[in-house]
This record gives C-alpha cells, sequence and structure tokens, in this order.
C-alpha cells in the first residue's frame, strides 16, 4: 500500500539527514584514485573543450575511437562533473556535495520503488538501510562514483514510469512506455549498466503485472512446442510491451557497440587474471567471485578500494576447496529462484524483483558474458544492493509479522544492523580523505595486491618521501614479481635519489619481463601503454650521457614498434633527435606522432619548438597557436606565443599577448615568468607603471628571479628617473648573483653619477674587468672614475688603451678628446701660473721705479696684461661647455 503525503515526507527527512550523518566526512576528501584522471586531468572538465567533445570521448576524456581507451562512455555523468568545474575549478568539496546529494535522491526514490512491492515500514527500512550499507562508500564518496548514482536515479525513474504504462490484463499505454525508453537511455548514458532495468520491467511486466507463474508460462510454451500457438490475450500485450523494451535495448546496444568502434576495451592480466586464464580455471575463477560479491553485502566488513591482480587467487582445479563455496551459493540462488516462482503472492513478487534488482544489473560486471578491468568493484555493487536491501527487508517484514518470534529482540538488532552499518560508513569516509590513507587501508585487508604498495608509494612519492616510497615499490615487486609497473616504480624513484646504476638495473629488470619482440606483429592486445614507460623511463636514463643518445632511440625505437600507437615514445624520439641536432628527423617523428594524435597539444608545442630553433618564427607561432586550439589551458604554449609576440615586436598581437599573459597570471598566482614577461611588454609599449607593477609580482614570486630584479632596475634608472630606488634591487642581484656583470656595471653606474661613491664604483668596474679584460664598456667607466676624482692623466692614459681595443666608438674619442682638452687647459694654465710666477719674481729684483720706467700709466698695465690670458681661459671654458662630460655607460634592458 502507498504512503500517505504527511509520513513521506518524515520518511524523506530522516533519511536525508541519515545520509548528511553518515557521509558528512566526505566533505574533507579530496580527489584519490581514480578521481584523479577523471577530474584533476580530464580536459573534457574545462569550460574551453567543446560540449559535444563528451560524446566522443570517454569518461576518462581519452577518444573512443583510440584503442587505448576504456570505452565507458558515460557522456552525461561527466557533464555534471563539468557543472561542478563551473562551479568551483578542481576545489574537492563541491563534486563530494553533489554526489552525497544524488545519494539522497536516490535513497527517497529507492523507498518509493519499494513501496511497489512492499508495505510501507518494510520500504522505508530497505531505504534506511541502502542509505547506511558501508559497501557504498566507494561510490558516493569517491567522485567517479557519481556514475553509480546518477544512473540509480534514472533507472529507478525508468522503473516506475514503466509501472504506469502496464497492469494486470491492461491495455498499453504508450505515453510512459515512450518515456521509459528515453529513460533508459538516459541511465546508459550515465553509466553502461543502466541498460539492464529494460531486463529488470520485462520481469515486472510477467510477475508482477501480469502476475504470471512459471508454470503458467510454462506452460505455454509447451502448447507452442506442440503446434498449440494460440495465445492468451493476456499475454498479447506483455509481449508487444516487452517486445518494444527488447527492441529498444537492441537498438541501443547496436549504438554503444557503434560508438566503441566495435572494439571491446583491452586489460591485462594484472587487472583481471582470471581474464587470461585457460579453462576451467577462468570459469571456476568467475563463478567464485559471485558469492564474494554477496559476502560484501551480506558482510561488508573488509572493504578494499583495488581488488585487482592477486587479491583473489585464480582457482585453478576442481578440486579447490572455495569451489564448494560456489556450489553453495548456486544451489542458494537457484531455490529462492524457484520458490518465488511456484507461487503467488505480494511476498513472492517482492522477492521476484529484489532478485531482479540484484542479478540484472550485476550481469555486465559478471565477466560471464565479456572481461573486464577489475576482479571485484565495490561501487558496480551500488545498484545490485537495492535488490539486497529489500530482500532483506522483506524478510524482517516476514519475522516481525511471526508472532511467535520477540519484536523487541528484533527490533535491537535491527537497529544494531543500521548503527553498526552507519558508523562504519562514517569512518570509511575517513578512509578516503587523502590517497595514502585510503591505500593504506585497503593494504590492512590485502597484503598480496602489488597495486596497493604501489598506490601507497605513489602517495608518498607526492609528499617527496623518496625513501619510503622506494620501500613500498619493493615491497610491490617482491608480492608480484611479474609486475612491470612495481619495477619500474623502484627504478624512477632510484633515478630521483641519484642511484643511477640501481636505477637502470630495475628498469631492465622490467625490459625482462616483456614478451620478445617479433617483427611484423601487432603487441595492441599484449601490452599495456603504462608498461611501455619502461622503455621511456630506460632511455631517459641513457639520455643523460650523450654518447648514450643512441641507445635511447633505439628503446623508443622499440616501443613504437611494439605499439604504434604510443605517442609518448613518438614524443619522447623526437626530443631525442633535438638533442642530437636531427631537427628534420624530429619533424618527421613528430608528425608520425601526430598521425596516431592530430588534437595532441604537446605534439603540436614541440613541433613550434623545432621550427623556432630552425629559425621558422611564423610557422613556430603557427604551431604553438595549434596546440592552444586543441589545448586552451596549454600554459607552454600560451607562454611562448606571448614571448615572442614581445620579443619580435609584433603590435597587431599585442592584446593576444596581454590576454594570454593575464590568463597564465590569474591560472598561477604564483608563477614568476608570467608577469615578467607581461612586464617586458610593458616597457615596450611604455607603460613603465604598469611595467613596475608586474616586475614586483614576478620578484615576489621568486626573489631570486635575476632578470625581473636587473630589468626593474635599469627600467627605475633609465626610463622612470628614480635611480636611487633601483639601488635595492641591484643590491639584491648581486647577493644572489655576484658574478652578474651587467649588475655591475649598473650598480657601479649608479654610484658614479648618483651616489658618488667613486671607490665602490670602482670595485664594481674592476670586477666586471677581471672577469673580461676586453670589455670596453667597464674598461670606459673605470676611466670616468679617474675623471671624477680629478686624475687626468690616469684618465688620458685609462681611455687611450680602451681607444686601442674600440677604435670605432665614437662616444670614446670624443671623452678621450674632452678629456685632453681639460689636460691641455690645466697644462697651460700651470704654464701661465708658473710664467706669471716668474714674472713676479723678476719684477721684485728690479724695483719699483724700473717697474713704473716702462712708459705706462700707472694703474692700467696690469689689467691689459691680464685680459688676454682671462679672456682666453674663458673662451676655452666656453669651448670645453659645448662637449659633453664624460660619464659612466651601461647597457640596455636585459631580458
Amino acid at each position: 500500500m502507498g504512503m500517505d503525503g504527511a509520513r513521506f515526507l518524515l520518511y524523506t527527512v530522516i533519511l536525508c539527514v541519515t545520509v548528511m550523518v553518515c557521509y558528512w566526512r566526505a566533505m574533507d576528501c579530496g580527489f584519490v584514485f581514480d578521481d584523479v584522471s577523471a577530474i584533476v586531468d580530464n580536459k573534457d572538465l574545462r569550460p574551453r573543450t567543446p560540449i559535444g567533445n563528451l560524446f566522443l570521448n570517454d569518461f576518462w576524456g581519452t577518444p573512443m575511437h583510440l584503442e587505448r581507451s576504456h570505452k565507458s562512455y558515460r557522456p552525461l555523468c561527466v557533464l555534471t562533473f563539468r557543472f561542478n568545474y563551473l562551479l568551483s575549478e578542481l576545489a574537492p568539496m563541491s563534486y563530494h556535495l553533489l554526489n552525497v546529494l544524488l545519494h539522497a535522491v536516490v535513497c527517497v526514490m529507492y523507498m518509493r520503488v519499494c513501496n511497489m512491492f512492499l508495505d510501507e515500514v518494510p520500504s522505508f527500512l530497505a531505504a534506511l538501510m541502502f542509505a547506511v550499507h558501508p559497501i557504498h562508500t566507494e561510490a558516493v564518496t569517491g567522485v567517479v562514483g557519481r556514475a553509480e548514482a546518477l544512473s540509480s536515479i534514472f533507472f529507478l525513474a525508468s522503473l516506475m514510469t514503466y509501472a504506469s504504462c502496464t497492469g494486470y490484463h491492461r491495455r498499453t499505454n504508450w505515453g510512459p512506455l515512450v518515456w521509459t525508453i528515453c529513460l533508459v537511455t538516459i541511465a546508459m548514458l550515465c553509466k553502461e549498466q543502466g541498460i539492464t532495468v529494460i531486463g529488470v520491467c520485462v520481469v515486472y511486466e510477467l510477475f508482477v503485472a501480469q502476475r504470471a507463474l512459471f508454470k503458467d508460462l510454462w506452460s505455454i510454451l509447451l502448447g507452442i512446442m506442440q503446434g498449440k500457438p494460440a495465445l492468451p490475450e493476456w499475454l498479447w500485450g506483455s509481449i508487444i510491451r516487452s517486445a518494444v523494451l527488447v527492441g529498444s535495448t537492441l537498438f541501443l546496444l547496436v549504438a554503444r557497440i557503434k560508438v566503441m568502434g566495435a572494439q571491446l576495451p583491452v586489460f591485462t592480466k594484472f587487472d583481471n587474471p582470471a581474464s587470461v586464464s585457460p579453462t576451467p580455471a577462468r570459469q571456476l575463477t568467475y563463478n567464485y567471485l559471485l558469492p564474494i560479491n554477496f559476502w560484501l553485502l551480506l558482510f561488508p566488513s573488509d572493504l578494499c578500494c583495488d581488488w585487482t591482480m592477486g587479491t583473489i587467487a585464480v582457482l585453478t582445479s576442481i578440486a579447490d576447496p572455495r569451489n564448494l563455496v560456489t556450489v553453495l551459493f548456486w544451489a542458494c540462488l537457484v531455490k529462492v529462484v524457484h520458490t518465488s516462482l511456484v507461487r503467488q503472492g505480494r511476498l513472492n513478487r517482492a522477492i521476484i524483483m529484489s532478485l531482479a534488482l540484484m542479478v540484472l544489473p550485476f550481469i555486465p560486471a559478471s565477466n560471464l558474458f565479456f572481461p573486464v578491468g577489475f576482479v571485484v568493484a565495490e561501487r558496480i555493487l551500488y545498484t545490485p544492493s537495492m535488490g539486497f536491501c529489500m530482500l532483506v527487508a522483506a524478510g524482517m517484514d516476514v519475522l516481525m509479522k511471526n508472532k511467535k518470534l520477540p519484536k523487541a529482540l528484533l527490533t535491537v538488532l535491527l537497529g544494531g544492523l543500521l548503527v553498526s552499518h552507519g558508523l562504519k560508513t562514517y569512518i570509511r569516509n575517513i578512509d578516503w580523505t587523502s590517497e595514502y590513507t585510503l591505500f593504506r587501508s585497503a593494504l590492512k585487508v590485502n597484503k598480496q595486491n602489488a597495486k596497493l604498495w604501489n598506490n601507497v608509494g605513489h602517495a608518498l612519492e607526492k609528499e617527496e618521501k623518496w625513501e619510503e616510497a622506494l620501500g613500498y615499490f619493493q615491497k610491490a615487486a617482491s608480492v608480484q614479481p611479474d609486475d612491470i609497473g612495481a619495477h619500474q616504480n623502484v627504478g624512477r624513484t632510484l633515478k630521483t635519489l641519484q642511484r643511477f646504476d640501481e636505477a637502470e638495473q630495475a628498469f631492465l629488470a622490467a625490459k625482462n619481463l616483456f614478451p620478445p619482440v617479433i617483427k611484423g606483429r601487432s603487441y595492441q592486445a599484449r601490452v599495456a601503454p603504462s608498461h611501455l614507460n619502461v622503455f621511456l623511463n630506460l632511455a631517459s636514463l641513457y639520455s643523460r650521457d650523450n654518447s648514450r643518445l643512441l641507445e635511447a632511440d633505439e628503446l623508443l625505437r622499440t616501443a613504437t614498434e611494439m605499439r604504434p600507437d604510443y605517442v609518448q615514445g613518438w614524443i619522447n624520439r623526437g626530443d631525442i633527435m633535438m638533442k642530437l641536432k636531427r631537427h628534420q628527423d624530429a619533424i618527421f617523428v613528430y608528425e608520425t606522432a601526430l598521425k596516431y594524435e592530430p588534437d595532441n597539444a604537446d605534439v603540436h608545442y614541440n613541433l613550434g619548438v623545432v621550427n623556432m630553433e630552425l629559425g621558422n618564427k611564423p610557422r613556430a607561432l603557427k604551431y604553438f597557436d595549434e596546440a592552444i586550439k586543441h589545448d586552451p589551458d596549454h600554459w607552454q604554449s600560451l607562454y611562448n606565443t606571448a614571448v615572442m609576440i614581445q620579443e619580435e615586436r609584433l603590435k597587431d598581437k599585442w592584446p593576444v599577448a596581454i590576454e594570454r599573459f593575464q590568463f597564465l597570471m590569474k591560472k598561477d598566482a604564483n608563477d614568476s615568468k608570467a608577469p615578467f614577461s607581461y612586464a617586458m611588454l610593458s616597457m615596450d609599449m611604455g607603460d613603465f607603471i604598469a611595467a613596475e607593477k608586474y616586475f614586483k609580482i614576478a620578484i615576489k614570486n621568486d626573489p631570486t628571479f635575476k632578470s625581473a630584479l636587473f630589468n626593474i632596475a635599469l627600467m627605475l634608472t633609465n626610463n622612470m628617473n628614480r635611480p636611487l630606488d633601483a639601488i635595492p634591487y641591484v643590491t639584491t642581484l648581486l647577493e644572489h648573483y655576484p658574478d652578474h656583470l651587467k649588475g655591475h656595471m649598473l650598480l657601479g653606474e649608479l654610484n658614479v653619477n648618483h651616489l658618488k661613491n667613486l671607490d665602490k664604483a670602482q670595485e664594481c668596474f674592476q670586477k666586471v674587468i677581471a672577469a673580461e679584460p676586453h670589455n670596453v664598456e667597464a674598461q670606459h667607466n673605470l676611466c670616468v672614475v679617474h675623471v671624477e676624482r680629478g686624475d687626468l692623466i690616469q684618465a688620458e692614459k685609462c681611455l687611450t688603451f680602451v681607444h686601442e681595443l674600440s677604435p670605432k666608438e665614437e662616444y670614446i674619442v670624443r671623452h678621450l678628446n674632452i678629456v685632453r682638452s681639460k689636460l691641455n687647459d690645466a697644462i697651460r694654465q700651470r704654464q701661465a701660473e708658473l710664467a706669471a710666477q716668474q714674472a713676479a719674481d723678476k719684477g721684485k729684483g728690479q724695483g719699483s721705479d724700473a717697474a713704473q720706467g716702462q712708459g705706462a700709466p700707472p694703474g692700467q698695465g696690469s689689467p691689459q696684461d691680464q685680459g688676454s690670458p682671462q679672456g682666453q681661459k674663458s673662451s676655452q671654458d666656453q669651448g670645453q661647455g659645448s662637449q659633453s662630460k664624460p660619464k659612466a655607460h651601461h647597457g640596455d634592458k636585459n631580458v
């Protein structure tokens, strides 16, 4: 019987509050495990990526047509991730909050569905159990688990909508039936298993709506086989509705296969060991996994985020005692199915629907029809657990109605179950706080999974705890000796620790685990792309030594022969060609990479770099722009194009450069390169106020930024007439870079022209000369110091030497002439003073009468004699004034 509005509202509030309490700690969790690939690294979330890409790429942002794609097609789920990115970019809380809200919605809808088969209280009980079940933590707290909740919402909506288009011996209501197909399609676009609701609807049609028994259907089938094709009228309606459902299912499956490119995803033995095991090991293991999954629903104590690799050993023999568990599981399942199909009644219909909800959504993950990329995955039990919870609630309802059983005890047991599950869920959310806590908790459950040891190591790597990480990687290699990834991780960490010889041995150990190279044979189905990174890492190690570059190239050549679509191998081969200065070969290699990934921004960027080195800057700019077209956030391309516009003084493109610098600064507020280059562009534009602002931002982010410190000091001196403000910057520059010669030149010039500290200036210029004895500018400035001191003889010698070093420099000739002129003036003045002194001495010897005996009128002879020398001196001062005084000389701005 249905719920009235008030009780439904009360139950809804209780469910929502329960969900929020159990998953409150999810708000503190970051992006962990698969979230990194699906959220952080997925360019389909970025606003600049066309929405249409979501329908061309898989769940992880990889084009569906590529062999390395996982073929998981969930564009509507990715669309919700994109919505979160629009709200908060990569702040994880909004992603987790939406997941929790969706789980609450599923719980309320699930309660409504349960009420179609159970009474009010058992329906609420089933929904409450579903809300707190610990198995759901991965689907709710793990952001990628959103696909489960979204798909379940439309799964349940499809079932409820279908229920309104049929009924006991009723005609078809076509409107709801069409809506059902639409909702199924949406569920499938959220996650693939959404399509299984079609099977649930067919079960509902036959055993609930039409209340058929197995014996009724069996007798009809026998009649057809005996030549009595007449069908009951009620069955025709069911057949038509079921045919429409099945036909739409087939259409959706064909469309899904077409989207996949008619290819199944490729998994390795490390993802699912049973998938590559021979018969009967493969079948025995697949069947054994069924009770394992049921046990996780029944007793969710030991939960683990990763059940791949050696978590569950392959059953290699029929004699394996674990097969008894499989037999027992199938026996119980067959008994329950038989019991529910031979009787009619509300309880039997509830059991049938419970089994349908538990079994049918699980089929795509069961490995029974096609292999999947995991052994067990807790999140895929999200929808099947609906059937389990309904089954438990139906059983509890039967027990409660049994008057022989104490209801108080049953209530206490039920309360204990709900509370223990809720506490387990709350605590389990804490495990998902970070990758380190998640994988450490998993190792408590399973120590035979090398992937878990590797992932703890990766988490420690992110914290730069290299020695600890190395221990976990080595443990992974010992747990699974044939795990290529574990040996590769050991090698990478040893390389980081600069233990290069040991790193090489670890990489070689990983390389030796590959199957032998067979010419002409494709390795696409045998080698995982991530494993090929062994060749890349070993090549990187070899390329440290220029004498081993050809060895490195040979390794990368082997990798690309094993998998021609291994784009990272082509990219690294191109880098080797660049180191070998074989630019045309590099272009060929990068263009080959583009054949496999035409939209790879890194390859376009590398082609731009090659063309820059070849001096073809317009073509380089074209490739950088192409990289930005495919990845609007491609940092290197955005930065390089903006810098090229600045350096080449492409004034018509200055607005583009400004826009890109501003975007880069917004994207990374702690970056120093973008604000520095923006400051240089502002100088070119004559906006020195803006240039000063951005130089200061660059220096704030990197207080030792050499070029920023020098250029702001130079600008303050030359362009803004604030030389004293420049001194702290050039002083800081020389504290960090005592060999910065242009810095010493600038500080020397400031000491000569503004601080008048000639000793300090001389010290600065002499440091430059000590490093570069033929530095004309420094030698000249040292001459200026002699001029300022008044040592014209030394200045003249100095300038003569500088003139010999650089005879064509006009300013040196001019300054030399000035000094020589001053020196001549000084000599003449000195000679005049000596002559005057001699005349005075001679006059004293002849007496005053003799002086007057010259016949000159008294008082006139002296001014007349002095007039000519004074006039001559005055003339020399004026002549000297028309020339510039020698000053310390410094260079232009420097990047």
